[in-house]
């Protein structure tokens, strides 16, 4: 399952401490099922269930209920209005005409159209409710609480609460997980992802459905964070790489891809909602699988528990652990109620920190923002939403692929910075393209979205590559949070098409540029150890103007043997 390697970990007291570190050996033929694999299938539902309202909040084709009355078949089909929307005839969706009125010309014998001008009756709004459409979904949130109409507005409320939720628990769970470990946060998130989601079956008012919507969104991208988090500080050197970025981020595009065929198989939204909580049944063997972060317990003081995940690894590789893995532990031992507890506010207390922080929120917000965006704006690419949606995440495939080659072989600062261009060059060119090809805005749209795709692929395993181990949950819970505004801001992006049809490919674009050139001012880390104190990361060197004059403050270090 692991094997050994060693390499050299500072904890927060700054004594040097040599530590076994353990990675998954794929090449050997005799290992059983790495941790990489259950992480990776723990990431899996976030793929799913992130997309989920794309086929929960659809709007099926509806038009006034007309109720079983005595009127002739003439006037039974001419009960609805005809209006012209985008020049093309429809029947009206939100007006019937007075029944009432309808009734007594159907009694007297009046033929609509030929007797009666249509366009001279009164009409009313669907006071007996709506009549959906079947060819598609069986049922909606929309069908069964009838957000149409007058109550449309409550359609993009809905998105928003969840993502709100996500936000939310992407803050908190990171300053939770760098306090009281990674696992138990990881699986805590996952727990309150599958109840809530398993509660929602039962909402019996949208009020109800929101509520419980919120909940299920804290527990989201929670455990995708924690997740990421906790394999990023198991493995090491180019495994963490393929994990963070490949690994991660395959589970997530192969729960997207899944979600097309369970909707098209479960056409109701309760049925989709019960196989969207099915998944968490599964993870509970895998509490005695997947083990905490050794990391963080030495980070904790807690060197006898990391010693044990270690000898286990050890022993299920066959491998001959050394006699003595941590060297003067007794003095860690007795250093440890020296040992200091970190919060979000660690990340702006110092400027190079703070810098590094800003930055990457930027660019955090901007590749989220943009990858919702573009994928809530693909609808056309099929007229079967279900085969549209397939078509979205399947682009997700190559650039995930592209991002684990950048990171394997690439400085992180050019491959960031060069990709984010590529997204911004691609939605630029959408406005100039002439009317009569369309099917070429919808290939630059793919590029975008594959560039941007690729781009927040790097930032996940580059974010945690930055911060120590003290704070790289806490600081990737908080760009996880920053970056959810882009979330809770997409449906407003998209309206904004109204007004002018290429603003939000202009906005994008822009953002994109901004957040590049930023990229180039973080500090790099290709080819480097993860930083476990915060005097390690201050050695990290950054791109400075040549404008700029600034003293430098040298940090005090002691003990650094890894070299950075």
């Amino acid at each position: 399952m692991f094997t050994v390697a060693t390499d050299i970990i500072t904890i927060t007291t700054g004594t040097p401490i040599p530590v076994i570190t353990f990675q998954p050996a794929m090449e050997r033929a005799n290992t059983r099922d790495g941790s990489s694999r259950k992480q990776r299938r723990s990431i899996m539902p976030n793929g799913f269930g992130s997309f989920t309202l794309v086929f929960l909040m659809d709007v099926q084709s509806h038009r006034c209920q007309v109720v079983d009355v005595n009127l002739t078949e003439d006037w039974h089909k001419s009960t609805i209005p005809i209006m012209v929307v985008n020049e093309k005839e429809e029947l009206s969706r939100c007006s019937r005409y007075k029944l009432d009125v309808v009734r007594n010309l159907s009694a007297q014998g009046y033929i609509p159209s030929r007797d009666i001008n249509l366009t001279d009756l009164e009409q009313e709004d669907c006071v007996d409710g709506w009549s959906y459409s079947t060819d598609i979904y069986q049922s909606t949130i929309v069908s069964e609480f009838d957000l149409v109409c007058s109550e449309q507005w409550k359609q993009p409320l809905t998105s928003t609460v969840y993502f709100l939720g996500v936000l939310v628990g992407s803050f908190f769970s990171g300053q939770l997980s760098d306090r009281f470990g990674r696992k138990p946060i990881l699986f805590a998130t996952t727990a309150v992802q599958t109840v809530f989601t398993f509660a929602q079956v039962f909402s019996v008012s949208w009020t109800m459905f929101i509520i419980l919507l919120f909940f299920n969104g804290l527990g989201q991208i929670s455990n995708f964070v924690a997740a990421l988090v906790l394999g990023a500080e198991i493995f090491t050197g180019n495994v963490r790489v393929l994990y963070s970025s490949l690994g991660t981020c395959l589970g997530y595009a192969a729960g997207y891809m899944l979600l097309p065929l369970c909707a098209y198989y479960l056409r109701d939204w309760k049925s989709l909602l019960l196989a969207s909580s099915a998944p968490g049944l599964a993870y509970l063997p895998l509490w005695w699988l997947i083990p905490e972060s050794p990391r963080w317990l030495l980070s904790q003081g807690r060197a006898e528990e990391a010693e044990a995940i270690l000898r286990k690894a050890a022993k299920w590789n066959k491998v001959q652990a050394p006699r003595v893995i941590f060297e003067d532990y007794s003095i860690n031992k007795a250093n440890t109620h020296l040992k200091v507890h970190h919060n979000v506010f660690d990340l702006l207390r110092k400027r190079d920190i703070r810098t590094t922080t800003l930055i990457l929120c930027l660019v955090s917000f901007t590749t989220t923002i943009g990858y919702y965006g573009l994928s809530f704006s693909t609808s056309q690419l099929h007229s079967d939403p279900y085969i549209s949606c397939f078509i979205s995440a399947a682009v997700e495939i190559p650039a995930y692929i592209s991002s684990w080659l950048a990171l394997r072989y690439f400085p992180r600062r050019l491959s960031i910075a060069s990709t984010l261009l590529l997204g911004a060059v691609s939605l630029y060119l959408i406005q100039l393209l002439p009317q009569n090809l369309p099917y070429l805005p919808l290939t630059l749209k793919m590029l975008g979205k594959y560039a941007i795709t690729t781009c927040c692929s790097m930032m996940f395993a580059f974010t945690a590559e930055l911060y120590p181990t003290v704070l790289r949950n806490t600081a990737t819970g908080t760009c996880t949070t920053v970056s959810r505004l882009g979330c809770c801001l997409t449906p407003l992006l998209l309206k904004m098409s109204l007004y002018s049809k290429y603003l939000p490919y202009i906005i994008l674009g822009t953002l994109a540029v901004v957040s590049s050139f930023a990229a180039l001012f973080l500090p790099e880390s290709f080819g480097r150890p993860l930083p476990e104190t915060i005097q390690q990361m201050h050695k990290r060197e950054r791109i400075t103007l040549p404008c700029i004059s600034r003293k430098e403050t040298s940090v005090p270090t002691e003990h650094l043997d890894s070299p950075l």
